[in-house]
């Protein structure tokens, strides 16, 4: 079985095995994000994460990116994956794994990808608080309220 190119899942993220996919005898450079849960935001307690995505549009949406990502910063490789549902603080959300001949293309491609992934592919996060509170983060700037 080929290793996913894109994926959503709501299991622990496989960074190793995404990072070990990443053999493209061509590739002179591998870059790997991870966004992580981590305990904090704008000075309140995290406790963890829960994502939720419109998946048939999400996951169209990757398949673009990689293959926009592939063509505009000449990669090798590019590979893609988020978690779905609960993320447990120190845990990987989403990990992007990006090889090209030189690293200029690859770290390029690897923030111009998260950024797009944030701004436009319609996965949701919430936080849950300390306090017990919870709230839909990072949303503003998809839907900005009209006047």
């Amino acid at each position: 079985m080929d290793f996913p190119k894109i994926l959503l899942t709501s299991e622990p993220l496989a960074v190793h095995d995404l990072r070990a996919a990443l053999t493209h005898p061509t590739a002179g450079a591998v870059v790997m994000f991870e966004g992580r849960a981590r305990n904090h935001h704008e000075g309140r307690t995290v406790v963890k994460l829960f994502y939720e995505a419109y998946e048939v549009m999400a996951l169209e949406m990757l398949t673009q990116l990689r293959e926009e990502a592939l063509q505009r910063f000449q990669l090798t490789e590019c590979l893609i994956h988020h978690r779905m549902g609960d993320v447990p603080i120190t845990e990987t959300s989403v990990a992007i794994g990006c090889t090209s001949d030189h690293r200029k293309e690859s770290f390029q491609a690897t923030m111009w990808l998260m950024d797009t992934i944030k701004s436009q592919v319609p996965i949701w996060k919430k936080e849950f608080y300390s306090d017990q509170t919870s709230a839909w983060v990072e949303c503003d700037h998809r839907h900005p309220t009209r006047s």
